[in-house]
């Protein structure tokens, strides 16, 4: 079970101007090192608009220093979450600009091939909320183009939405099952307050990796069981459907230099889930 624990990258570094999640430019290579020691043998990946292609997953003698490291530590990177699809989405501009994003989209996919990656989440939240059907066709109609590409590398889109349950159901039943899915995000879900049965009775069959965390109703996230997160709910409706992904630790950030601690407790917090309920 803990091999199927990982934890969203950044994690375990230094706060960066202030923000909850960035890439961690400064402390990358480092972080993977005091995962490892962590027992923690799985990270997602975290890219960022700004500065795109200096990410050392974006260059070729960063690729292979990635690779290294991975080999050198029996460390994975499975998925990657975009938030640079989120800052700059391509369903939400025209011309031109569409397409440099939609080439940036591309480039991005070739990169994830390279480090064995094989899951994208596109975040349809905030900036990147799909506000029209005009703009879900978009989004649909170049993902689509993709498929071919898709299933030559192995890799699979998995979106992340504040779309309610029906309304997501209906959204990715007009993806192939096989290379589009959902991440679920247990905070998130929370915050909206949602109903977790009614959301894995609507769509779980189709949840290929989860995002943990905790989040008030309608508020930030906080420490794991300090928030309206329902886990015995989720890690039961999981072990309904089967699941046997990963969960990256989405956690709220601690205090300088007590990063490890914190993560510790929490990898430990979803253990005791994973063994209770069979997930």
């Amino acid at each position: 079970m803990e091999d199927r624990i990982g934890f969203m990258q950044g994690r375990l570094s230094p706060i960066i101007n202030g923000l909850i999640q960035s890439f961690p430019w400064n402390n990358w290579r480092e972080e993977m090192v005091e995962a490892a020691t962590l027992g923690l043998h799985k990270l997602e990946w975290t890219l960022d608009h700004e500065r795109l292609y200096e990410n050392p997953l974006m260059t070729s003698t960063g690729q292979d220093e990635i690779n290294k490291i991975m080999r050198d530590l029996n460390l994975s990177i499975p998925s990657l979450t975009g938030d640079c699809f989120m800052q700059a989405p391509y369903w939400k501009v025209d011309g031109a600009k569409r397409e440099a994003r939609q080439r940036d989209f591309v480039a991005i996919i070739d990169a994830c091939s390279t480090i064995g990656i094989s899951q994208i989440v596109v975040p349809l939240v905030d900036d990147g909320a799909l506000e029209s059907e005009e703009e879900i066709k978009i989004l649909r109609n170049f993902l689509l183009s993709l498929v071919s590409k898709f299933t030559k590398l192995g890799i699979r889109v998995i979106f992340e939405s504040d779309f309610a349950p029906q309304e997501l159901a209906e959204f990715i039943a007009t993806y192939p099952v096989a290379l589009f899915g959902i991440n679920y995000d247990i905070g998130n879900s929370a915050a909206l307050g949602f109903d977790v049965d009614k959301e894995f009775r609507h769509y779980g069959g189709r949840v290929t990796n989860v995002h943990v965390k905790d989040r008030l109703l309608g508020g930030t996230t906080i420490a794991l069981g300090d928030g309206n997160a329902d886990f015995e709910a989720v890690f039961r409706q999981l072990s309904l459907v089967g699941y046997k992904g990963n969960f990256i630790l989405q956690t709220a950030r601690a205090v300088d230099d007590e990063h490890a601690i914190v993560l510790r407790r929490y990898r430990d917090m979803i253990l005791d889930y994973m063994a209770y309920y069979g997930t």
